[in-house]
């Protein structure tokens, strides 16, 4: 690789991290739980692409690397849906108990 590839590779990957960064800041927090919900979809797309490459002919090497992915890709969908379903847990109201204790 030479040196002005290596420059303008380093040079989107810092300018996708500053714009991801103000992305996000900015982003009210109602607007939190659906971004988070299509996030969970993009891993979901990223677990097909990991399991494709685990089953696939090739080298020792490949499919303990497609293995390794399909393992992170899985705590990843799994770990963001809880995150959702605590998300829009808070969102729900609370049941009101009753002052007197009486049951209906």
């Amino acid at each position: 690789m030479d040196t002005g590839t290596l420059v303008f590779l380093t040079f989107i990957l810092v300018l996708s991290i500053f714009l991801g960064f103000e992305l996000i800041s900015k982003v009210p927090a109602t607007l939190h739980t659906p971004l988070m919900s299509g996030a969970n979809a993009i891993s979901g797309i990223t677990l097909v692409g990991a399991i494709t490459a685990a089953g696939g002919e090739g080298n020792s090497l490949s499919i303990l690397l497609g293995t390794l992915s399909v393992s992170f890709a899985t705590i990843n969908v799994v770990g963001g849906y809880m995150v959702t379903d605590r998300m829009l847990a808070m969102f729900k109201k609370k049941a009101v108990p009753d002052p007197q204790g009486a049951s209906k």
